[in-house]
């Protein structure tokens, strides 16, 4: 991914700055493998997320584009996620 969505890297690596963050990645490419997906469905929800609110810290932008893909794809409901969210 180039621009607003890209990756975080330091000399070419992933950077994380907490190991959610990872965590976050690593289910956005599962849930695009494992269900047949199209990344770029999710990578526009990303740069959506990020072009909402530009100040907001990027892997959160992340958390909010795979609830929303998630959601908007029925493999979870909203209220479920609420509900573990507590």
């Amino acid at each position: 991914m180039a621009g607003t969505a890209a990756l975080p890297r330091d000399n070419g690596e992933l950077v994380f700055d907490a190991p959610w963050q990872g965590r976050v990645l690593a289910m956005a490419l599962a849930v695009v493998e494992e269900r047949g997906l199209e990344w770029d469905d999710f990578r526009r929800r990303l740069i959506a997320a990020i072009d909402a609110e530009p100040d907001r810290p990027y892997y959160e932008s992340w958390t909010v584009a795979l609830t929303d893909f998630v959601v908007d794809h029925g493999i979870v409901t909203g209220d479920e996620i609420a509900a573990r969210a507590v």
